[in-house]
């Protein structure tokens, strides 16, 4: 176990740049998650720490030893791709093994690493079997375990889940946060699923186009996402970003609905973020209502959701309904929300006003 961190860390390809000087100190034992959109950075800034891109400019500490100039092997750290990377010709112990009889580590206490982290990761009964007798969610298990069994200081691992379907990710998803807990390990996790992100870190690195938009823990970044970047990334679906001006004190939408104060004289514009889920849909004519038209409707069993947009205004906007009583394609009607609930940000940088 080890503290990882990043000082101001580039990565530059010629005169292009992808990282922008992306800095964090990730706590002994923490599990930090960095998401995006695909092209963002996110696996490049990964493998800087895994050793396998080198840096451009800034620094990489591991347990306190700064790392920039040593191979992958020097690093202390143990990774688990996507794609699994197991041996087809070797049996699930001497896949887990490969790693410690390359340390030089033979006989008896071999054996107990590699049959308590098989115990660990319930791959007891498959350790005589080889891969191609095993199921997707079994071999991301042994590619977890060959990682594990080292005792890394740090586990870096590259979207490990993106091959599983969807009922297999989240069995997997809580397995991985329990045996993380369970081994007190420093890890660092890339994915591009917001879902995931949310339920496994402890904090987010938000990346986009190379830079960390914002650094904070799942609960601080849905509730006060930095940028306009953020609040329409994290939320599912994703937060209705309205343009609006200020008027008397408050953000006003294009339909004349005033929804929250907001700083600024008359007429100074800003961009206006409600989640769907903060919306509380009512009658059209409601005092103080917004006015929303529906275009579809999405039932989800639980829930159900109207997408729409404001009257005179293109951008889409969203409202979650009960789903016992889901909105009508052609409805219009009516929205409240608690100013509370409004996400106000500059119109021209996209930053979250105060």
């Amino acid at each position: 176990m080890a503290t990882v961190s990043l000082r101001d860390v580039r990565k530059s390809y010629g005169p292009n740049q992808v990282i922008h000087g992306v800095s964090i100190d990730i706590a002994d034992g923490e599990f930090v998650v960095i998401v995006g959109p695909s092209g963002c950075g996110k696996s490049t800034l990964l493998r800087m720490v895994a050793g396998l891109e080198a840096i451009t400019s800034g620094t990489i500490e591991i347990a306190g030893r700064v790392v920039n100039d040593l191979e992958p092997r020097a690093r202390d750290i143990a990774m688990v791709f996507q794609n699994y990377a197991l041996y087809p010709h070797m049996s699930v112990f001497d896949n887990m093994a490969y790693g410690l009889r390359i340390a030089g580590i033979r006989g008896a206490e071999l054996r107990a690493r590699v049959e308590k982290t098989a115990a660990m990761l319930e791959l007891t009964p498959y350790l005589k079997r080889k891969p191609r007798e095993l199921s997707g969610g079994q071999r991301q298990r042994v590619a977890m375990g060959r990682a594990l069994v080292r005792g890394p200081a740090a586990f870096l691992l590259d979207e490990p889940l993106s091959n599983l379907d969807a009922k297999l990710r989240v069995q997997m998803r809580l397995q991985i946060k329990a045996l993380q807990r369970e081994v007190g390990t420093t890890a660092l996790y890339v994915t591009h699923d917001q879902v995931e992100a949310m339920t496994l870190a402890d904090r987010l690195i938000v990346m986009n186009a190379g830079v960390a938009e914002q650094i904070d823990t799942p609960l601080a970044v849905y509730e006060r996402p930095a940028t306009v970047f953020v609040a329409g990334f994290i939320g599912s679906p994703a937060m209705n970003i309205v343009r609006g001006t200020v008027q008397a004190g408050m953000a006003t939408l294009p339909t004349g609905s005033p929804v929250a104060p907001a700083p600024g004289t008359d007429g100074t514009p800003v961009l206006v973020g409600i989640r769907p889920e903060h919306l509380s849909p009512g009658p059209a004519d409601a005092p103080g209502a917004i006015p929303v038209e529906v275009e579809a409707a999405e039932l989800l069993g639980a829930d159900a959701y109207g997408h729409g947009h404001l009257p005179g205004d293109s951008a889409p906007f969203v409202v979650r309904f009960p789903g016992s009583t889901p909105p009508r394609p052609g409805e219009r009607l009516g929205a409240h929300v608690d100013p509370g609930f409004v996400h106000l940000f500059d119109a021209g940088t996209g930053r979250r006003l105060a």
